[in-house]
């Protein structure tokens, strides 16, 4: 078979190559456009915040870095290098939680806190779990990840699922297996 080049031939394939290219470049610059960008309004590292209510600390919060996305349509801040807060009730009695990642809704008053969580109270009771959810106006935290609770005697008590408030005093199980030591 032979090839028979011919000036309408080679300017054919030509004009097939530039459509192939510009639609490609279009395509990618509509790829490129559909992408969200989050660009924080706002930063900070080594961050100390004290909360308070009518002069009274309810919270310290430290954080190695906040990026706070206060402009985009559902705002929320991260920490993504995790957090160490420390809440206080109105007897002042705290209760400590760290976690690895955290992020705070700003529209629902909820925190997601991911990556080793711990909650301890000061009577030492103590929650390990994955991700846990602290819903700020009620004072109540939640989860349906697996956690472990050890209670203040060494009791532990495993399972997937747990809600409770921020002082461990009503705590709902959902599927649970464990051991209670009882008081001496």
């Amino acid at each position: 078979m032979r090839l028979i080049v011919t000036t309408k031939n080679l300017f054919l394939c030509l004009i097939l190559f530039l459509i192939f290219c510009s639609c490609e470049d279009r395509i990618k610059a509509v790829n490129k456009s559909n992408l969200a960008t989050f660009t924080p309004s706002g930063e900070a590292d080594f961050l100390a915040l004290k909360y308070t209510d009518s002069g009274r600390i309810t919270a310290v919060l430290a954080a190695k870095q906040m990026r706070d996305f206060a402009t985009v349509k559902h705002a929320f801040t991260e920490f993504p290098k995790g957090i160490d807060l420390t809440l206080y009730d109105k007897k002042g009695k705290r209760t400590f939680i760290t976690a690895q990642y955290a992020v705070s809704y700003k529209g629902s008053d909820l925190i997601d806190l991911r990556k080793n969580v711990v909650i301890r109270s000061e009577e030492n009771q103590r929650l390990e779990t994955e991700q846990l959810f602290f819903d700020q106006k009620n004072g109540w935290f939640f989860t349906e990840k697996p956690f472990l609770f050890t209670d203040p005697n060494g009791g532990t008590t495993r399972g997937t699922g747990i809600d409770f408030n921020k002082d461990f005093k009503r705590i709902n199980y959902q599927q649970v297996r464990g051991q209670i030591n009882k008081a001496e």
